[in-house]
Parts: structure tokens; C-alpha cells; sequence
């Protein structure tokens, strides 16, 4: 019977991506809810019958008071028993039926498919980012928007057919029941009505703000303290764990103040509220019986008067705290809108065809990019990287060659000028056609927080686990990978590396990197200080697989440790984002220039880095 409920709606069901989702919140909510149309109209009127049901029980207990003081017993269960016995009969089967059926629509159709198909969507949608854009927020921050924002739309949409749809009907039940008793009954109902809806709407003016501010602030204090635990390693090198505490106590303690500005407000509902019901009660029971005592209502009206307003004191506060939260919830959806609903600003072109691989030509026609700041980065630079060629590029820190790569990769868009494969502008192309016909290993080798296994076949999902270990051995990987073993007992490719790697050493993480390029076998290879990581002597080892890798392949290479790259085919020397000498290793020594200095200079192999560092890099 459950799994017929939570079979109705399919969460993973295909959509229509959008680069601009709705940022209002009911367009935003509405276009989630379309595949629940159906079974949210039908929720709703199963919410109306409940309450039809509830009313119509008091009603009929008035009736019952109305016939048992109406005379001789036996006659009463004579003329009236069977009605009696149809009454018991659908209090015991169908009303829980009814009612069996509204929770489950409620409970098992819509709340885990809902949140679920938010959550889903949600990821998508932020996976579609770029890298700019992570860049400039709290991993932690996005990803606690991402996991609570389904669960306060689900507790909305539960309130709404719980709590409003169930009251309102019954609201409107219960002032037709008192006006079949007497008409008059309703006018104190009425007046308490309008009184409630008075303090509905100042609790719902504030709630929601309020709320919106407590989940800011939660999502903050998410985002600092997941920041502390990811950079671990950091805190502890430099004994900062009294100045992470005060980092995390300021966002704690925002988090605290609005929070308990925000249980203000439902203080200050719980006692007018109080007040009101006692309202209603003295109103309504005590005019039913001034119009008993005058002999125009029954005993019966008056006990389902009585009944009445007794079932409305209990409701009130649940319908008052059901609104309260409903507005609470859309609060912190309102929140997580802010990072789901971001429109894409790097997106394919309309029409955009998959990169047509020929010969693996790369070329910058006279591109500008300053990271919307005017200077820093790449400043009318042309550069053609030949079909097969092996570039090193050197320069100091700030010189821009992690932003040639970045913007080879499209993680941004170039400011000005264009970059070309094989003539293909790859602003024309496919964002992932144009990465899967690159490999990249970069000096930061951050690892997924998965099996070994899954991390080298990241590179090419569908390889064997023969290419896999093959991969393994030409980046000298595989002997340590045998030794691995994680805290769940999990050995050699199975072994989890934790996160970003942590539980490797750098020369392990960059070796698994390195299988995982090889597995991929791209036709452009960007290196990025590909060995920074590894001692020498693992590291000349890898440099005879690197130079086997290159091989009839476009690479570029990134690199400090300009013994790396002195065997390459032609040398660029990049300074404040122009060429400013290119050659072979023999020709820039011969030169005289900056390339010379550095190989004069260098200590180790490495290029002297004193000059400012580029901030994008």
C-alpha cells in the first residue's frame, strides 16, 4: 500500500533546465510542484472532507443530546437505533478509511518526493555553476542551503494541506453549524474570526523576515565552521584554535540573537491568542445559553455550541503555530533561493555543438582577461600551441598562467579576444566536450572523498579495472596503493582517501592524480606543476612516464622547477600577463633575459617568487 503512494510522483523524472530560475518565491515553489498538481488537488479535497467529517460529527452529537432528552428510552432506541448503529459504523471504518487515505497522499505521496525532487533539482542546478562562482562562497554555506531549503518546502506544503486546508474548511463548517442552530451564534464567531485574522497578519509580517534572517544566519555559521574543519591542517599549523573558536562564537552568537528575536513574536501570538480563545469560548457558549435559557435553542445547540468552540480553542493554537511555521519554513526557502535560484552566468552558447577534435591546435588570438578589475590576469596576449607541440610556460607569481588554463578550460569567460581548438571558439562549444578533450593534473591534487578506485576512474568511468591498475603502475602509484587500508577496513583501491585526500601524502595524492590523467588519455595536457608534490626520486621517475604521456599530444605546462621543462619544445615566459620571451631552453639562456636570470637564480630547480602574488591565481 505505501510503496502505491510513494510511486504516485517520480523525483528524478526528466525536466527542462533552466539558466534563470524563477527568484520570487511562489513562481519559484510552483515550478517544483508541477509534477504534484494532480495529487496536491486531490490532497486538498481529501483536507475539506476530513474537516466536513469533523464538523459533521459535532453536529450529529448535538443531535444525539436533542433525541436522548426526547422522551421514553426504549422508544428513542426503537425509532432512532438503527440510524444509531449506520453512525457507529461509519465512525468505525470509513472515517479512518477517509482519513488513512488523506494522511497517506499527505505523508507517503507527496513529503519524501517532494523534498526529494527539491534536493535533486537544487544539486543540478548549482553543479551547473561555475568555478568563479564556488569560488566566492562557503562550500559550506551552499551546501547547507541546498539540504535544508527541501526540507522547509516540504514542511510548507505540509502545513498548507494539514493545517490551512483542514482549518479554513472547517471554519466555514463550523459557522454554518451555528447559524442552522441560531444565526445569531455566529456573530460572536464571526467577530473572534476577524480578530484572529488581525493577529494572523502581524504574526505572518514578521515571521517570515524574521525567520529569513535566523536561517542567514545559520547558513553563516554553517559555512565558518565548515571552512575551520576543511582547513584543519592550517588551524593546527598555526595554533589557531582560540581564533577559530572567536571566528565561529561571532556567527554562534548572530545565530542565537535572531533566533531569539524570532521566538519573540511567537511569545507575544501565544498569549493574544490566549486571550482571544477565552473570547470565543464566553461568547459562544454563554449567548447559547441566554438563547436556551429564553427557549429558543436546544439543549442539543448548545452542547454542539459548546463542542464547538472547545474544538476551535484547541485548533487555534496548532492553526495559529501551522501559519507561523508555514511562513517560517518560506522564510528559509526564501533563504536557499539565494544560491538555488543564482541565474548561470557561463553558460553554452544557444546551438553549441561538441568539440571537434582534428588535430589539437590551441590558440589565444589577443585575449584580455582582468577578472572584472581592470588589470591583473592576461592583457592582449596571442599565443599558438602547434598540433603536438610540448609549451612550458614560466613566470613569477602574478604573471598569469593559471589564468591562461582557467580560461582555456572556460571556467571563465575571456573579457576580450578569443581562444580557439583547432578553429573551433570554444565559447561555441560544448562546456563538457570541450574539458573531456582535456587532461589536466594541477598542483593543488585535492582528492574526492571516495575509493581510489573511484578517484582514478574519474578520469575515464567506463575503463577496465586492467586500464585502471595499468594507469596506476605508469604514474608509480600502484605498490603504495596496495598498502592502503581505511578505518572501515577497506584495503588497496578500495581504501577511502578521505576528504580532499587528506589521508595521503602529497606524492601519493598527485601520483593518484596522475592515473587519473593518464586513464583519461586526452589529447591537450595541461600540466600544472604536475610534481611539485613528489621527491626527487619518485619525481624522475614520473617525468619518463610524463614525457611517454606527452606523446602526440598538445601540452602545455605549468612549472616553478624549471628542470621540468627545459626538454620542451618551446618555452614562454609570461610577465604581467604578456609574452615577454619564448624559445627554446637554449635559445632564452642565450638570450640574456628574464629566462636566464630565473635558471641563474634558481635554487633547486625553482624560479625565484618574490614578486606580488596574482591574486586569481
Amino acid at each position: 500500500m505505501f510503496r502505491f503512494f510513494e510511486n504516485l510522483v517520480d523525483p528524478y523524472a526528466a525536466y527542462p533546465e533552466t539558466d534563470a530560475p524563477p527568484r520570487r518565491l511562489w513562481p519559484f515553489l510552483w515550478s517544483y510542484s508541477q509534477p504534484f498538481k494532480p495529487v496536491f488537488a486531490i490532497t486538498a479535497l481529501m483536507s475539506v472532507v476530513v474537516a466536513v467529517i469533523e464538523i459533521g460529527l459535532i453536529w450529529y452529537m448535538g443531535r444525539v443530546v436533542d433525541l436522548l432528552s426526547g422522551g421514553d428510552p426504549a422508544a428513542i432506541l426503537a425509532a432512532h437505533g438503527w440510524e444509531l448503529i449506520a453512525a457507529a459504523i461509519f465512525i468505525l471504518t470509513l472515517r479512518p478509511l477517509l482519513q488513512g487515505l488523506s494522511v497517506a497522499l499527505l505523508n507517503n505521496a507527496i513529503l519524501p518526493q517532494f523534498g526529494a525532487l527539491i534536493r535533486w533539482r537544487a544539486h543540478r542546478q548549482v553543479l551547473r555553476q561555475s568555478v568563479g562562482w564556488f569560488e566566492n562562497d562557503f562550500a559550506g554555506r551552499i551546501a547547507n542551503r541546498i539540504m535544508q531549503t527541501p526540507t522547509s518546502a516540504g514542511d510548507a506544503i505540509f502545513q498548507i494541506f494539514d493545517a490551512i486546508t483542514f482549518s479554513l474548511a472547517y471554519l466555514i463548517g463550523a459557522a454554518i453549524l451555528l447559524t442552522g442552530s441560531d444565526p445569531r451564534l455566529a456573530i460572536p464567531l464571526l467577530v473572534w474570526f476577524a480578530l484572529y485574522g488581525v493577529l494572523l497578519r502581524w504574526t505572518i509580517a514578521r515571521v517570515g523576515p524574521a525567520s529569513k534572517a535566523s536561517a542567514d544566519a545559520r547558513s553563516m555559521t554553517t559555512g565558518r565552521v565548515v571552512d575551520s574543519y576543511t582547513n584543519i591542517h592550517s588551524v593546527k599549523l598555526f595554533a589557531h584554535h582560540d581564533r577559530e573558536i572567536d571566528y565561529a562564537k561571532d556567527a554562534i552568537e548572530q545565530t542565537r540573537d535572531t533566533f531569539a528575536r524570532e521566538m519573540r513574536l511567537f511569545t507575544i501570538m501565544d498569549v493574544a491568542l490566549t486571550a482571544l480563545n477565552g473570547f470565543l469560548i464566553v461568547a459562544v457558549v454563554g449567548w447559547a445559553i441566554w438563547l436556551w435559557s429564553t427557549g429558543v435553542a436546544s439543549v442539543g445547540a448548545v452542547a454542539a455550541a459548546t463542542a464547538l468552540t472547545l474544538r476551535l480553542n484547541a485548533m487555534t493554537g496548532w492553526i495559529m503555530w501551522a501559519v507561523s511555521t508555514l511562513f517560517r519554513s518560506l522564510g528559509v526557502v526564501t533563504e536557499g533561493m539565494e544560491t538555488i535560484t543564482d541565474p548561470l552566468r557561463l553558460t553554452d552558447a544557444p546551438g553549441a555543438k561538441p568539440l571537434v577534435m582534428d588535430r589539437g591546435t590551441v590558440t589565444f588570438d589577443d585575449v584580455s582577461h582582468h577578472y572584472g578589475r581592470g588589470a591583473g590576469g592576461l592583457d592582449r596576449l596571442s599565443l599558438t600551441v602547434r598540433p603536438g607541440e610540448k609549451l612550458g610556460l614560466i613566470g613569477r607569481s602574478g604573471a598569469g598562467k593559471s589564468t591562461l588554463v582557467k580560461l582555456l578550460l572556460r571556467f571563465y569567460d575571456v573579457e576580450d579576444g578569443r581562444i580557439l581548438i583547432d578553429g573551433q571558439d570554444i565559447r561555441t562549444v560544448t562546456q563538457d566536450s570541450l574539458r573531456l578533450e582535456i587532461g589536466m593534473v594541477q598542483q593543488d591534487s585535492s582528492l574526492l572523498h571516495r575509493s581510489v578506485r573511484d578517484n582514478i576512474l574519474y578520469g575515464r568511468p567506463d575503463a577496465t579495472d586492467d586500464q585502471m591498475i595499468a594507469a596506476a603502475m605508469r604514474a608509480e602509484a600502484h605498490e603504495f596503493i596496495l598498502t592502503l587500508e581505511d578505518p572501515q577496513g577497506r584495503r588497496g583501491y578500495d581504501a577511502h582517501v578521505g576528504e580532499r585526500g587528506v589521508k595521503l601524502s602529497g606524492g601519493q595524492r598527485q601520483r593518484v592524480t596522475l592515473a587519473r590523467v593518464i586513464l583519461k588519455d586526452a589529447p591537450i595536457l595541461v600540466l600544472d606543476e604536475a610534481t611539485s608534490a613528489l621527491d626527487s626520486e619518485v619525481e624522475a621517475a614520473i617525468q619518463d612516464t610524463l614525457y611517454n604521456v606527452m606523446q602526440g599530444k598538445t601540452v602545455i605546462a605549468i612549472a616553478h622547477r624549471l628542470s621540468t621543462i627545459a626538454q620542451m619544445d618551446r618555452i614562454v615566459v609570461l610577465d604581467a600577463g604578456h609574452i615577454a620571451e619564448e624559445g627554446t631552453h637554449a635559445d632564452l639562456l642565450a638570450q640574456g633575459g628574464l629566462y636566464a636570470g630565473f635558471w641563474a637564480r634558481q635554487s633547486g630547480g625553482f624560479i625565484g617568487t618574490d614578486a606580488e602574488t596574482e591574486a586569481a591565481e
